[in-house]
């Protein structure tokens, strides 16, 4: 049964890998079509946003069965491999089931609704049979709830004592049972939905399921709310369904991985390195520049810092540079995405705070920029006056021809780039046509290089798939809890606090700043642009604080503690990707000054919020 379920699967993600790369290409033929010709089709728009429902929808169960939902591992590392199944099981038989059977009657409702009430496009010229997309909605579900009993199976077959895997069933029907008699509401249940949300998260549940199974197990127990609050949630799942903005999601994740895929990052990481190796620092200096590149590429964290690990980290080892020094660059340099536009951070922000995503690009770009020369000036200070730990490396060929080579290796990508935001900034295009010109300009480059082959393609619809799925699931999750939150008055209590307790605009963003920084240590940023920003906007608007700029230091934040130890998440992909080549000490300390680099920057922007309009409001 589980075969035959992964089977059906795995169909569908490769369906849905095609229809990523063909609404890449739908898009940038219909961006050009209007800029060019002044040829446009509603229909034809309404279909780009129907693909773009199906691949995330139907990549539910594929990034399931390639357990892509992400988790926070820093228990669940270390439990063996039957608690791990022993996790998995109670994950899908305690929370994405019973979501996926509510969400599917609801879903079956909306569906029929439509069908019934001969639901079409309210525009000329758009789409019939809104029923249909709708029904993609319920069928991704079914999909999902098929894949969690495969899930379940495969999980079951590794766990070896049965007795211990009932008992702890037993434990959390009593607990389930205990809550039902209203007994758990001695403690506030605002506190409680926060207490056993966070140990389920650090125990090693998907972050998703987490936010979903918790959100129905408190509507179920609670008198004062019950199943009704959560009845509108497929009918929020198809208002982001329809979202534009997150459109460029997918499409920029896909463009970022082609590019990792073509071998750009070595190119440049090895050019770059002859280019400043004549100097001390040089190799890490040249680190930092290719971190800002990819990440004006990429955007994607996790590829950037595991590239360069496994590329720059030994050419710096092997020339006698510091560990600390290394590894403080890599990881520093590789969060860039974060900040540096296009970022998928901004393109969520700018969905949660409702701005708009080309302003957040351009207010952006000076704090990147800032974060660059701070660590390029830390490393030459850092390397002038410890000449050991970072020396010059001696050239052995012409440095016209490195110049010469670095210029063709760093041209095309610089193309890019300038092509996508620069299409943003000027206003000619918005974020979601400029991605889908991006993937066109990755595949171009890619044929460049002449590197462009079905394994490049495959592998990087596929995995768009996957992060895409990831990332709305989290989207679908979080919505559900908001709702529960906001209803048993957290948003109330939140505004209360801040408002009234505190009573000034600088203890609120002090405060909001902390609480990010330190959510930031065991959650990624996804979950805090879902969960926790929504709860500050409001809170945002009654000091009257501006809106772009709150944004950019909740993207500043985000990166710093991206690098915090113990738990920062570029660590754990640098180590991984390092092995034994550096100590997990040595990490620490190399990202210290970095981190320190990153708070002088987020206080600069505080102190001087005018510097982020230098590319215009």
């Amino acid at each position: 049964m589980s075969y035959y379920i992964d089977t059906i699967t795995k169909k569908i993600g490769f369906f849905s890998a095609i229809l990523a790369i063909a609404l890449a290409l739908l898009i940038g033929y219909d961006a050009m079509m209007r800029y060019l010709f002044s040829a446009g089709s509603i229909a034809l728009q309404e279909v780009e946003w129907h693909l773009f429902d199906i691949v995330f929808l139907f990549g539910l169960s594929y990034a399931l069965k390639h357990d892509k939902h992400v988790r926070v591992d820093i228990l669940f590392t270390h439990f063996s491999k039957e608690t791990k199944a022993m996790v998995q099981i109670v994950s899908m038989l305690f929370l994405l089931i019973p979501f996926s059977l509510f969400f599917l009657n609801g879903a079956f409702d909306l569906t029929m609704q439509s069908y019934l009430q001969h639901d079409v496009s309210p525009d000329p010229g758009g789409l019939p049979y809104r029923f249909v997309i709708k029904g993609v909605m319920f069928l991704a579900f079914v999909l999902l709830l098929l894949q969690a009993i495969s899930e379940i199976i495969k999980a079951y077959d590794k766990i070896k004592s049965k007795k211990r895997f009932y008992t702890v069933l037993g434990v959390i029907f009593l607990f389930i049972g205990f809550s039902s008699l209203d007994l758990a509401f001695w403690i506030d249940p605002l506190w409680l939905m926060f207490l056993l949300t966070l140990f389920l998260l650090l125990t090693g549940f998907q972050v998703a399921f987490v936010f979903a199974g918790v959100a129905l197990f408190f509507a179920l127990i609670s008198d004062e709310l019950g199943l009704n609050v959560l009845a509108m949630l497929p009918s929020r799942v198809y208002g982001i369904m329809q979202n534009i903005t997150l459109m460029s999601v997918p499409l920029f994740i896909l463009m970022g991985l082609i590019l990792e895929k073509s071998r750009m990052a070595e190119d440049l990481l090895l050019s770059m390195g002859k280019l400043f190796g004549g100097i001390r620092g040089g190799l890490a200096i040249s680190v930092v520049v290719v971190g800002a590149i990819l990440a004006a590429s990429t955007g994607i964290v996790g590829a950037s810092v595991v590239m360069m690990s496994l590329i720059a980290l030994p050419l710096m080892l092997k020339h006698n540079y510091s560990p600390q020094l290394a590894t403080g660059a890599i990881a520093a340099s590789g969060t860039l995405g974060q900040i540096i536009p296009p970022s998928i951070v901004l393109i969520v922000l700018g969905d949660q705070m409702h701005l708009s995503v080309g302003d957040l690009f351009k207010a952006a770009v000076v704090p990147g920029l800032l974060l660059i020369v701070l660590y390029i000036i830390y490393i030459l200070v850092f390397a002038y006056f410890n000449k050991e730990v970072a020396p010059a490396i001696p050239q052995d060929e012409p440095y016209r021809k490195i110049l010469r080579d670095a210029i063709r290796v760093i041209t095309p990508p610089l193309i890019l780039i300038g092509a996508v935001l620069g299409s943003i900034f000027m206003g000619i295009a918005s974020p979601t046509e400029s991605a889908a010109i991006g993937v066109i300009g990755a595949f171009v480059l890619a044929m460049y290089q002449k590197r462009f082959n079905f394994e490049l393609v495959r592998y990087a619809s596929i995995e768009t798939v996957k992060l895409t799925a990831m990332i709305f699931m989290i989207l679908i999750g979080a919505t559900a809890f908001s709702l529960i939150f906001n209803e048993l008055g957290g948003q109330d209590m939140a505004i209360e606090f801040f408002a009234n307790d505190m009573g000034n605009a600088w203890s609120f963003i002090l405060i909001s700043m902390l609480v990010i920084f330190m959510l930031g240590f065991f959650i990624d940023f996804i979950e805090i642009a879902f969960v926790v920003v929504p709860i500050l906007v409001p809170i945002m608007h009654t000091f009257g604080i501006d809106p772009i700029w709150f944004a950019i230091l909740i993207a500043l934040n985000l990166q710093a503690s991206f690098l915090t130890p113990p738990f920062g998440f570029a660590l754990f992909y640098l180590k991984g990707a390092a092995g034994d080549k550096v100590t997990t000490g040595q990490i620490y300390k190399g990202v210290v000054p970095f981190i320190g680099l990153q708070i002088v920057a987020l206080l600069i922007i505080v102190l001087f919020p005018n510097l982020i309009y230098i590319f215009g409001k």
